[in-house]
């Protein structure tokens, strides 16, 4: 007996079968992914808020809480764990980390976020289809 187990398919041939290349699907569509974009918000109430090409006013204030917008808290340096709170080497720590101040270190936190509304528009007139259809 050449063959240990007697089972259909267990090393029927010693010799190797060669397989059929894969064959390429002509069907791929790409998906509808959202596109990305980058974003600052307010440190305090999360509202987005258009950032200029010149950055963030040194008085400017955010339009639903009325916070400051140029503090340590909305910077890209500030880190808790850091000497300072601040990334970079400052000489003077700054006490209020969420009041304005003169910092000339300062650069606006931005994050990039998933664009979104269009999705939702795309949602609410299908509903709004929907609802239509059967009323």
């Amino acid at each position: 007996m050449d063959r240990k187990y007697k089972q259909r398919g267990y090393k029927d041939s010693d010799e190797e079968k060669p397989r059929p290349a894969p064959q390429p699907k002509t069907d791929m569509r790409a998906p509808k992914m959202p596109a990305f974009r980058e974003v600052m918000r307010c440190n305090l109430c999360g509202t987005q808020i258009n950032v200029e090409a010149g950055g963030i006013a040194l008085e400017q204030q955010c339009p639903k809480c009325n916070s400051d917008l140029h503090t340590c808290k909305n910077c890209i340096s500030f880190d808790p764990g850091a000497r300072f709170q601040c990334r970079k080497p400052i000489t003077e720590r700054i006490a209020k980390k969420d009041l304005r101040n003169e910092c000339t270190v300062f650069e606006p936190r931005k994050t990039i976020e998933r664009e979104t509304t269009a999705v939702a528009a795309e949602t609410r007139d299908t509903r709004s289809a929907f609802d239509k259809l059967f009323k």
